[in-house]
């Protein structure tokens, strides 16, 4: 089951949480044991599973990603984003998360985070959701 979720950002660097909504797709899929693919197909954003609990977590990596690629840095790319082409892929495009009893399987503090970083935007997630094959 393949589904694509709209995700609308509001700042120009921004990790956002969507657990609910990657869940809502696996619902809907009816898959219960299996596989759950997040997939972003866009250059400039990116998607990560990291700790929900404490926020510094996010703003700690939002400044570490910029102390590696600045905004202003001197890139040759013609469309002056180069900085979020770089942070994108340190993120980097997909993520896999076990699916149990139709639930993400994600440990206690774990979050999946769509990466913004040549925002704001309206962006799309593809999350697709396979059922294990039995033996």
């Amino acid at each position: 089951m393949m589904s694509d979720i709209a995700i609308r950002t509001t700042q120009h660097t921004q990790f956002r949480n969507i657990d609910a909504e990657v869940q809502q797709a696996v619902t809907e899929s009816g898959v219960q044991n299996g596989i759950c693919h997040v997939f972003v197909p866009h250059t400039t954003a990116g998607v990560t599973i990291n700790e929900n609990a404490d926020p510094d977590v996010i703003h700690d990596m939002t400044a570490i990603l910029e102390r590696i690629a600045p905004w202003n840095g001197g890139y040759a790319h013609a469309e002056g984003n180069s900085a979020a082409h770089v942070k994108a892929s340190l993120m980097g495009f997909s993520q896999s998360i076990p699916i149990q009893n139709g639930r993400l399987v994600l440990g206690t503090w774990q979050s999946i985070y769509f990466c913004e970083f040549d925002g704001p935007r309206t962006r799309r997630v593809r999350v697709d959701a396979w059922p294990v094959c039995a033996p």
